[in-house]
């Protein structure tokens, strides 16, 4: 219970109070006093009669005007209000005490750390946002707010970092805490003039926990140091163009251009002069190619197997020196341009089949990465479904919809044979269709495939058991879509509808 209590400013007559609570065996859990002749009692509950008892006491205590029973303290009613104003913010938002741990998070700052609770609260800001030394900030003689640009869970946030003053008894403003808000944005979105914490430098965007996409990353960071052309081969829909972007980042040419030229179904003429830009003349004005705006930086050939032989002759000549011609123009220009290509063909198979130039391929295919489709990584998916889900959130500005029991077992088990694209458009799709705010396998349209599940290291984790398990559960979860009945489906697959109806049941499958 809490008791308001007015009462005249007497020397001793806290005192007083307190010696009735001691008499009463009643616990005094908080106090505080107001300047303006008020005292607060903080109180666990007692019987009616006991209470009434209480209360006649207290009010003969000289000095005291009247004492009447409210919800709540004054400092527990902010705190309160506190809480509730900040759960209504939808951007995620720290309470920062003087050590730089967190004393105070909304939902959001919670759901999008992943935490509980009990692991949020407590935890260094440093661990929490790395590229930010928070310490350094907090000794500063006069902390003031600052603003940064960082990547947590590969989205992009601009993280405002505000220093609380609070004024003492000599009337100084002195740092109490620290509050850190954190507001989603897009790349495209960012501010020009903000300072960018030095981090990943692009890679923080790459999101997965597989030990293919784990040793993918180490090896793309260590190739982004180097200058020597880089070929990144994939299936379509894997991220190629994200990883050039993030090995471009990374490298010393990161304040340059980073410029990307489309290969695919180019005439030669419009593809020469994207390329390597062409002479005024006298119908027309002179204009730089791709490969001179980019001078210092680094030129991205998407799907590089789709040139032309007439184009690779012309690419060849430049991979050798560096120096090309413009379109119409005698002289050489020399520019100074890292090449990156991208393809989703075997480029050693077209150069055996004479479609591609040997030579070419040769001067391309220094440094080469391959990126795994997402079906050879099913650890990666619930990770990216994840980052998607974030992303949609903020962009068609409602609430995150939580994933339903089973959601992203369902989604590990499908092939993906459009890879991170397909996944993205997948649920982006279903989160269109919810309405209860939580995303169920029936809210999830897969195409069919002729091969829904995939023996790959990952999956083959466990027992043969479990293996067999999660191979059935993928062969059912696939079929029920296209034959969403017990019946259907045992006639399908040349069983008893008992079998299959336990089959369904044991797997959570058509259930909600």
């Amino acid at each position: 219970m809490r008791l308001q209590v007015y009462c005249e400013d007497r020397l001793g007559l806290t005192r007083e109070l307190l010696d009735i609570l001691a008499r009463r065996n009643i616990d005094l859990r908080g106090i505080e006093i107001d300047q303006v002749g008020i005292i607060y009692l903080n109180c666990p509950e007692i019987e009616f009669d006991e209470f009434r008892q209480l209360m006649s006491e207290i009010r003969l205590i000289s000095g005291v005007t009247d004492v009447r029973k409210i919800q709540f303290l004054p400092a527990e009613r902010e705190h309160r209000e506190l809480r509730a104003l900040l759960e209504t913010l939808s951007d995620p938002v720290f309470s920062l005490n003087l050590t730089g741990k967190v004393d105070m998070a909304n939902k959001s700052a919670f759901r999008l750390m992943g935490s509980h609770h009990e692991n949020l609260i407590g935890e260094s800001a440093n661990v929490l946002f790395p590229d930010f030394n928070f310490a350094h900030w907090l000794e500063r003689e006069k902390a003031s707010q600052v603003c940064r640009q960082v990547v947590l869970t590969g989205i992009d946030y601009l993280m405002e970092v505000m220093p609380v003053y609070v004024t003492d008894s000599e009337d100084n403003d002195v740092l109490a805490s620290a509050v850190v808000q954190l507001k989603q944005v897009s790349m495209n979105h960012l501010p020009t003039t903000l300072y960018r914490t030095p981090g990943e430098h692009g890679f923080e965007h790459l999101v997965g926990q597989s030990s293919k996409f784990r040793a993918l990353v180490n090896q793309a960071k260590k190739f982004a140091l180097l200058d020597a052309p880089l070929l990144i081969q994939g299936e379509t829909g894997t991220g190629k163009e994200l990883l050039a972007k993030a090995c471009h980042q990374r490298s010393h040419r990161a304040e340059h251009p980073f410029l990307l030229v489309n290969c695919v179904s180019m005439p030669d003429d419009a593809a020469e002069t994207e390329l390597f830009g062409c002479a005024p003349g006298p119908e027309r004005e002179g204009k730089k190619g791709q490969f001179e705006q980019a001078d210092g930086g680094t030129v991205f050939l998407y799907e590089v197997g789709e040139m032309s032989p007439h184009l690779q002759i012309k690419l060849l000549r430049f991979m050798q020196d560096g120096t090309f011609r413009r379109v119409g123009e005698e002289h050489e220009v020399k520019v100074d341009v890292r090449v990156i290509c991208s393809t989703q063909k075997n480029l050693s198979e077209l150069v055996t089949a004479g479609q591609f130039r040997e030579d070419l391929y040769y001067r391309l295919n220094v440094l080469s990465l391959t990126v795994p489709p997402l079906r050879e990584r099913p650890s990666d998916v619930q990770p990216l479904a994840e980052l998607f889900l974030n992303q949609f959130s903020a962009e068609l500005g409602q609430e995150r919809p939580a994933l339903q029991s089973g959601v992203p077992d369902f989604l590990s088990q499908y092939s993906w044979p459009g890879n991170i694209r397909q996944l993205r458009n997948v649920l982006f799709r279903a989160v269109t269709q919810i309405e209860d705010g939580t995303l169920t396998k029936e809210d999830i349209q897969l195409p069919e495939t002729e091969q829904s599940a995939f023996l790959t290291e990952e999956s083959m984790d466990g027992s043969l058991d479990d293996i067999m398990k999660r191979y059935e559960s993928g062969i059912l979860s696939n079929l029920y879509r296209s034959y969403p009945s017990t019946r259907k489906l045992a006639k399908r697959l040349s069983v008893s509808h008992t079998a299959i109806a336990n089959k369904l049941r044991e797997y959570s499958i058509g259930k909600k």
